[in-house]
């Protein structure tokens, strides 16, 4: 959920974590909030979830920072020095005592470097043991590790595997394809695309011997233009233009056409990860849904229930 977002109007009754983004690193460690607005609704957020038993926490990065640029150069001056290392470790464990938070998720956009990559594996450690200790949650968005047109390995963004022994859940950015060998928004999210990203993932743990239930499939809820001059839009625009198009993954508007993830495509999605023993799915993001029977939402939930029954009785037999 993002910071401007009210918090009152999200369904948490179906979600078991809820992530509130961002909070922006400073290079010397510091954390900052986009102002009094972003604090007041974490705080709503935070109270409404423990109403439902919804886990809430706290993202800390995100790709543009508010102080300008990405937020990379922030995020890896602040990785890079054994003083900024640790203060920012304190800020965010101040932040979940202070505002009763059940964990950090750690939203590093994204490591280029193998010096990145090895100061993001001792920070992880570090904060996962001090989040552990208090019995607080630490997860970590990743990206996807596969480009949306070819269909194979990316090698400019490093994480060392042993890092992921230390979070709790590992959030795939399994999304935004399209960027990748020029503009394709075609490549957005698509099922081909996604059972590459799957494949990767469910691989590097098996090699690692890592528990692949700590792995989350993320998925999109907005659309891509194909005419790169036009804004995307929100999963809900799509379905206020027409309903019927919460079971389709194309949509002409605005004078372009629009590649999203519609109802269906969440639940091929979802069958795909869990079967591949992932934890669960995760949502960019939860106010560009659509309200009522053709939530996405609802249909990642509904599969997931789906999904397990099947398996328990595929299992037990």
């Amino acid at each position: 959920m993002q910071d401007f977002r009210d918090p009152n109007q999200i369904d948490y009754s179906k979600l078991t974590h809820i992530i509130f983004s961002f909070v922006h690193p400073t290079k010397d460690g510091q954390i900052l909030f986009t102002g009094d607005h972003a604090v007041n609704n974490l705080r709503k957020m935070v109270t409404n979830a423990h109403k439902h038993q919804t886990k809430a926490m706290l993202a800390v990065g995100g790709w543009f920072h508010m102080n300008g640029g990405e937020s990379y150069d922030y995020f890896s001056a602040a990785l890079s020095n054994a003083n900024s290392q640790t203060k920012l470790v304190n800020e965010l464990i101040g932040v979940v005592e202070r505002e009763n938070l059940d964990g950090i998720d750690i939203d590093f956009e994204h490591p280029r470097t193998d010096a990145d990559a090895k100061n993001l594996h001792q920070f992880i450690k570090i904060l996962g043991d001090k989040l552990h200790a208090n019995n607080k949650e630490l997860s970590i968005a990743v990206h996807s590790k596969i480009h949306g047109q070819t269909l194979t390995e990316l090698g400019y963004v490093k994480y060392e595997p042993a890092m992921f022994q230390y979070v709790d859940h590992v959030n795939i950015m399994a999304y935004d394809g399209q960027w990748d060998g020029g503009y394709h928004a075609e490549n957005l999210s698509p099922y081909p695309f996604t059972e590459s990203i799957v494949d990767y993932w469910s691989t590097l743990f098996d090699s690692h011997k890592l528990p692949k239930n700590k792995l989350v499939l993320g998925v999109p809820f907005y659309g891509q233009p194909a005419d790169s001059t036009i804004k995307p839009v929100s999963y809900e625009a799509i379905i206020e233009n027409n309903p019927k198009n919460a079971v389709k993954d194309t949509v002409n508007m605005n004078g372009t056409t629009y590649y999203y993830n519609g109802q269906t495509m969440m639940t091929r999605k979802t069958e795909l990860a869990l079967n591949h023993g992932f934890g669960g799915m995760m949502i960019w993001e939860l106010g560009l849904d659509a309200k009522g029977s053709n939530s996405l939402t609802n249909s990642l939930y509904e599969s997931i229930a789906a999904t397990s029954i099947k398996n328990y009785y595929s299992l037990k037999k």
